[in-house]
C-alpha cells in the first residue's frame, strides 16, 4: 500500500486523520489498516468488486451503527434495519454515521416524493393555516389534507383515487360461448372451474346454452350473487343427464360450493398469496377515476381549500422547480404585506404577526376542539405570517433538490417510479436541510444517474454538508468527484480475491505515482476507450409522433446496425424513448402483444394503488424487417428473494447439478439433478429449507438470522455434500467467484459459456451463489446482459439498454463497451441510454434529448455522429462530449495520424448530409426549439429501401427478473 503523508491542514479546510481502521476483513478485505481524515470529503474508489463498499459500508458504517444502537432501547432496535457486526479488529475516531445507499424506490405506491422528503407535511400545514377557505368553512388540520389518513381520504375511494368494479363485459368477453366452453373467463381454468360448472348444473342451470341466450335473471345471479350454495353434483354431465341421474338415484360424484363470478374475482384478489393469481384476476377489474374526488384522493372539504388558486392535489402535481417559483412569489407578497402591517401607522401589527407565527408553528396535529371544529384562521395577518414562515421553509428545502437536477419531479410522483439515483439524491438533499453536524455521511455513488452538468451541483451539496462540520465517505467511480476529494482511497488492484487491499490513501494528486492503480490512468489521462471512426449509416427506422410521459409528438429515428447512445440531462425523456417507446412500438408493428408493460408488474394491493402508465402513442416505419429480435435489458432486480442468484438466473446451475447427478456415487444412490437444488425438497437441508440460515426470535431484542445449526450455512444435507465433482461439493461450487469457477470448470463448454459471458461484462468478482437481493441495479442489468450474450449470435437483434455502465469503474465500463461493439460488428444493433461522455464519444450515433428536464425536455436537441453533436454547440451534452472527444484524440493522435482534435470534433454540413441524406442539419434552429424532429438511422446492409410487404416474426424478450 502507498499512503501519502498528509500536508499541514489549511486554515480554510482542516483535514484531520482521525478515523483509524485496524484489521478489516469484511468480505474480500485482506486484513487492511487504514487512516482517513475526518471533517473531509473522502472518496473510496477501485474497480467493481474490489472491496470499497465492504470498507465504507460493511465496515465503517456498520461499526458506527452498531455503537449507536448500543445506546438504544433493546425493543426499539427491532424496528431498525441493522447492518450487522463487521469483521474488524478496531475502529477509532468514527463519529455517528448516516448511510445513503443506492436502492430503487419502495414498492408502496402510497409513498411519494413528498412523503420521503417530508415536504408534503409542510404543504399540508401551509394549506391548513394559509389556505383560502370557503365562507363559513371550519379550519382543517394538516391530517385532513393527507390521502393516507382516515381524516383526509376520500370516503368514496378511500384515498386511492380510483374506483374498481367487475363488469359483465370483462368477465364474459365472448357471450357467444357457452359456460362449458368457458364463457366466464374470470373463473379459474383448472379443476375448480369444472367444479363451478358442475355445481351450476346441479342448481338447474344449462351450461351448454350460449351465454347471450340465457335469461338476464340467470346471468345476473351467476355473475353477481353472494350466495354460496353447497350441493351434491354429478361431474361433467349436461343438465338433462344430471337431472336423469338424480331421478334414477345415482350417487353424486361429490359435493361442491358455488361462488359467483364477481365474488370469486374479489375474494381471490383480496386473499390469494400467489402473485400470478392476483395479477390474473386483476385484469377483470375495471378502473375509473373516482367520481367524488376526480382522482385527487382527498375528501371534498380538503379539495375546497386553495392556495394561490390551486387545491393541494393540483399543487402537488406541479414540477418542483415550478412549485418553488410559485411559493417564492407567495412569500414575497406575504412578506411585503406584513411589512406594511408593521409600519408605524399599523396598530398592533408586530404583536399580531408574532402570535400568528407561533400558531403557524403549532398547526397540524393539534387536538380537535370540543365541538370537533375550530374557527377558520384570520384572513389577514395570521395567513400572511403562516405563508411567509411556512413558504420560506418550503422554498429553502426545495432549493437543494432542484440544484441536484430533480426539479422535474413532483411531490405526488410515487417512489416505485424513481430510479435508485433519484431516490438517493432526494435523501441527500433532505439531509442538507437537516442542520446536522459532526456526523459521517456514507454515500453510495451519488453521481449515478447524473448528467455531467449536474455533477457540479452535487459537489456543491457535498461541500455544503462538509462546511457544516460533517465528514463525507463516498464510494464513487466519477473522475470529477475523485478530483474534487480531499482524500482518495483506492482499493484493489483487482476484483474479488485479487482486490481487498489499499493501493493508495492520500490526496488525489499522489495517486499519479502509484503504477499499480488501475484508477490512475483515468484520473490523470492515458487510459480509456480509443477514438474510433463511426460506422457508416445504412438505412433508417423512423418513430413518428411519439407521445409518452414528457415526450410530446416527437418524431425520431434510431440506427440499425450501429451503436447509438441516447443522452441528455436527467429527466429529459431518455428512458421513456429508449426503454419504453422504441421496443413497444416495434413490438406492436410486428403484430405481437406488448410484453414490456408487465415487466415490472406491481405486487399485491399495489396492483390497485400503482399509477397507470401514460398511454403510448405513435407509430414506427422504415426497415422494420431489419430487426428479427428485440432484447430489452433494464436495471430491475433479477429476483425478489435470496433463493435467486447468479448461477440460477444465468442457467449455468442446471448444468452444474447435472454434472453432480452423473457421478458414479450419485447414480448409485439414485440422486437426480433435483437433489442438488436448494429450492426443492430432496437434498436440501430440511431445517433451514435451503436458506442456509434460520431466524431466531428474541423477546425484547431484534430477531436475528444465524447460521443453520444443521447444515452450517451450506444449504444442503450432509449426505448431499458427500457427492463431489472434481474434488468439490455443490456448496463449495456456489461459494466460488465467477473467475475462480472459470478456472475450475475448464473444458466444460456449456458451463464455461455462461462464466465467460459474466466475465466479459465485468462480473468476475461475483459469487455463483450470491443472492439476487445483494446485487445493485447495474450488476443486475449486466447479469441479464451476460445471460443474453451466452446465446449464439445470429445478427438482426436490437439490444436496448438503460445506462449499462452505471455503477462501473471506468476500466469495467471500457470492457463492457468493447464487448457491445463486438455485438454491433456481428450485425446487431445496440441502443443505450448513457450519461458517461467517454462512452457516448465511442458511439456511432448520438441522440441528445432536452434541453431541460420534465416539461422542458422531451425534444431532440442534436443528433448525428459524436463529432457532429459536439460541434453543434446545442444542448447540455455538447461541451462535455467535446471534452471527451479531445481526451480520446490525445490518446490516439500518434497512432492514427490525427493532426488534432479539430479532425474529430468538426462536422461540416456536407458530412452530415452524406451521413443522413434526407435529414436537415441537427443544429437547425427550428429543430432545437420544436418537439417534432426527424432523426434518420442507418440500417443493415442488403435490406432494400422500400418497405417489405411481409415482415418476419419478431422475437421479443424483456430481462427484468
Amino acid at each position: 500500500m502507498v499512503e501519502a503523508r498528509r500536508s499541514a491542514p489549511s486554515e480554510t479546510t482542516p483535514v484531520q486523520p482521525d478515523v483509524q481502521v485496524l484489521g478489516a476483513r469484511e468480505h474480500n478485505l485482506q486484513d487492511i489498516d487504514l487512516t482517513v481524515p475526518r471533517d473531509a470529503l473522502v472518496v473510496f474508489t477501485g474497480v467493481s468488486g474490489s472491496g470499497k463498499s465492504s470498507l465504507a459500508f460493511g465496515t465503517l458504517f456498520a461499526e458506527s451503527q452498531r455503537r449507536y444502537l448500543e445506546s438504544v432501547a433493546p425493543y426499539a432496535r427491532r424496528l431498525i434495519d441493522q447492518a450487522g457486526v463487521p469483521d474488524v479488529d478496531s475502529i477509532t475516531g468514527m463519529p455517528p454515521a448516516v448511510a445513503l445507499q443506492q436502492q430503487r424506490g419502495g414498492r408502496s405506491a402510497r409513498s411519494s416524493v413528498g412523503s420521503i422528503t417530508t415536504l408534503s407535511s409542510l404543504v399540508r400545514m401551509l394549506y391548513s393555516r394559509a389556505g383560502h377557505y370557503l365562507d363559513d368553512q371550519p379550519m382543517l388540520y394538516a391530517e385532513d389534507f393527507s390521502a393516507n389518513t382516515v381524516q383526509g381520504a376520500c370516503p368514496e375511494c378511500h384515498g386511492i383515487g380510483r374506483v374498481y368494479e367487475v363488469t359483465e363485459d370483462t368477465m364474459v368477453p365472448d357471450p357467444s360461448l357457452t359456460i362449458r366452453e368457458r364463457a366466464i373467463a374470470s373463473w379459474p381454468t383448472a379443476w375448480h372451474g369444472h367444479q363451478l360448472r358442475d355445481v351450476l348444473v346441479a342448481l338447474g342451470y344449462d351450461v351448454d346454452v350460449p351465454w347471450k341466450d340465457l335469461p338476464k335473471e340467470d346471468r345476473d345471479w351467476i355473475l353477481y350473487t353472494d350466495e354460496t350454495p353447497y350441493v351434491p353434483v354429478h361431474s361433467r354431465l349436461t343438465l338433462s343427464e344430471a337431472q336423469a341421474a338424480t331421478a334414477a338415484g345415482v350417487e353424486p360424484s361429490y359435493s361442491g360450493t358455488f361462488v359467483g363470478a364477481r365474488r370469486y374475482v374479489l375474494d381471490t384478489f383480496a386473499n390469494t398469496k400467489s402473485g400470478s393469481m392476483k395479477r390474473r384476476v386483476a385484469q377483470f377489474l375495471t378502473v375509473a377515476p373516482c367520481p367524488a374526488c376526480h382522482g385527487k384522493r382527498l375528501k371534498p372539504e380538503a379539495l375546497s381549500v386553495t392556495f394561490d388558486g390551486l387545491d393541494i392535489a393540483d399543487l402537488s402535481a406541479l414540477p418542483l422547480a415550478e412549485l418553488s417559483t410559485l411559493i417564492d412569489r407567495a412569500v414575497e407578497r406575504a412578506t411585503s404585506a406584513l411589512d406594511r402591517a408593521d409600519s408605524p401607522d399599523s396598530t398592533g401589527g408586530r404583536a399580531a404577526r408574532r402570535d400568528a407565527g407561533q400558531r403557524a408553528d403549532s398547526a397540524g396535529s393539534a387536538p380537535a376542539a370540543a365541538d370537533g371544529v375550530i374557527p377558520a384562521p384570520d384572513p389577514s395577518v395570521e395567513k400572511l405570517a403562516a405563508t411567509a414562515r411556512l413558504g420560506a421553509e418550503l422554498v429553502n428545502r426545495l432549493r437543494p433538490i432542484i440544484d441536484l437536477g430533480l426539479g422535474y419531479l413532483s411531490l405526488d410522483r410515487t417512489t416505485p417510479t424513481l430510479s435508485g439515483g433519484e431516490l438517493q439524491r432526494l435523501r441527500l438533499a433532505t439531509q442538507l436541510t437537516s442542520e446536522l453536524f459532526g456526523v459521517v455521511y456514507v454515500l453510495d455513488e451519488p453521481s449515478a444517474g447524473l448528467h455531467p452538468q449536474d455533477v457540479s451541483a452535487l459537489l456543491g451539496i457535498l461541500d455544503g454538508l462538509k462546511r457544516r462540520g460533517n465528514s463525507l465517505f463516498v464510494v464513487e467511480h466519477s473522475v470529477d468527484v475523485m478530483r474534487h476529494a480531499d482524500w482518495l482511497v483506492d482499493i484493489g488492484p483487482g476484483a474479488g480475491e485479487r482486490g481487498g487491499r489499499v493501493v493508495y490513501s492520500g490526496p488525489y494528486e499522489g495517486l499519479a505515482e502509484v503504477e499499480e492503480s488501475v484508477t490512475r490512468g483515468y484520473v490523470f489521462g492515458g487510459s480509456g476507450l480509443p477514438h474510433r471512426t463511426p460506422r457508416e449509416p445504412q438505412g433508417w427506422l423512423k418513430l413518428e409522433h411519439v407521445t409518452r410521459n414528457n415526450l410530446r409528438d416527437v418524431s425520431i429515428s434510431f440506427p440499425l446496425g450501429v451503436f447509438t447512445a441516447v443522452t441528455g440531462v436527467s429527466g429529459s425523456g431518455k428512458s421513456s424513448l429508449v426503454s419504453q417507446a422504441l421496443p413497444a412500438l416495434l413490438d406492436e408493428r410486428q403484430g405481437r402483444a406488448d410484453q414490456a408493460e408487465d415487466a415490472d408488474a406491481a405486487e399485491g394491493d399495489e396492483l390497485l394503488l400503482s399509477d397507470e402508465p401514460d398511454e403510448l402513442e405513435g407509430e414506427i416505419r422504415g426497415d422494420v424487417d431489419g430487426v428479427r429480435r428485440v432484447v430489452s435489458i433494464d436495471q430491475k432486480p433479477i429476483g425478489r428473494t435470496p433463493r435467486s442468484n447468479v448461477a440460477t438466473y444465468t442457467g449455468l446451475f442446471d448444468h452444474v447439478r447435472r454434472r453432480f447427478a452423473e457421478t458414479p456415487e450419485a447414480r448409485a444412490r439414485g440422486y437426480k439433478a433435483g437433489t442438488f437444488s436448494f429450492n426443492v425438497t430432496g437434498g436440501r437441508c430440511p431445517t433451514c429449507k435451503g436458506e442456509g440460515s434460520v431466524m431466531v426470535e428474541l423477546l425484547f431484542l431484534p430477531s436475528v438470522y444465524t447460521e443453520c445449526p444443521d447444515c452450517h450455512g451450506t444449504r444442503y444435507q450432509s449426505s448431499t455434500l458427500e457427492i463431489v465433482w472434481r474434488g468439490r461439493n455443490i456448496a463449495e461450487i456456489l461459494a466460488m467467484s465467477v473467475e475462480e469457477a472459470h478456472d475450475f470448470f475448464h473444458g466444460e463448454f456449456d458451463i464455461m459459456r455462461s462464466l465467460a459471458a459474466l466475465i466479459d461484462v465485468g462480473l468476475g468478482y461475483l459469487r455463483l451463489g450470491q443472492p439476487a437481493t445483494e446485487l445493485s441495479g447495474g450488476e443486475a442489468q449486466r447479469v441479464k446482459l451476460a445471460t443474453e450474450l451466452q446465446r449464439s449470435q445470429r445478427g438482426d437483434t436490437l439490444y436496448v439498454l438503460d445506462e449499462p455502465t452505471s455503477g462501473l469503474h471506468c476500466a469495467d465500463s471500457d470492457r463492457l463497451v468493447t464487448h457491445l461493439q463486438t455485438l454491433v460488428d456481428a450485425g446487431n444493433t445496440v441502443v443505450a441510454v448513457e450519461l458517461d461522455m467517454r462512452v457516448v464519444a465511442a458511439a456511432d450515433h448520438v441522440i441528445d434529448l432536452g434541453p431541460g428536464a420534465g416539461d422542458d425536455g422531451g425534444t431532440v436537441v442534436a443528433s448525428g455522429t459524436p463529432a457532429q453533436v459536439a460541434s453543434s454547440g446545442a444542448g447540455a451534452s455538447a461541451p462535455y462530449l467535446e471534452a471527451a472527444l479531445r481526451e480520446a484524440a490525445s490518446r490516439t493522435r500518434a497512432s492514427d495520424g490525427c493532426d488534432g482534435v479539430d479532425d474529430l470534433v468538426a462536422g461540416s454540413a456536407s458530412d452530415q448530409q452524406a451521413a443522413s441524406p434526407d435529414r436537415r442539419p441537427s443544429n437547425d434552429a427550428d429543430r432545437t426549439s420544436c418537439g417534432v424532429v426527424d432523426v434518420l438511422v442507418p440500417r443493415r446492409p442488403g435490406v432494400p429501401d422500400e418497405m417489405a410487404t411481409g415482415a418476419p416474426s419478431l422475437t421479443y424478450e424483456v430481462y427484468t427478473g
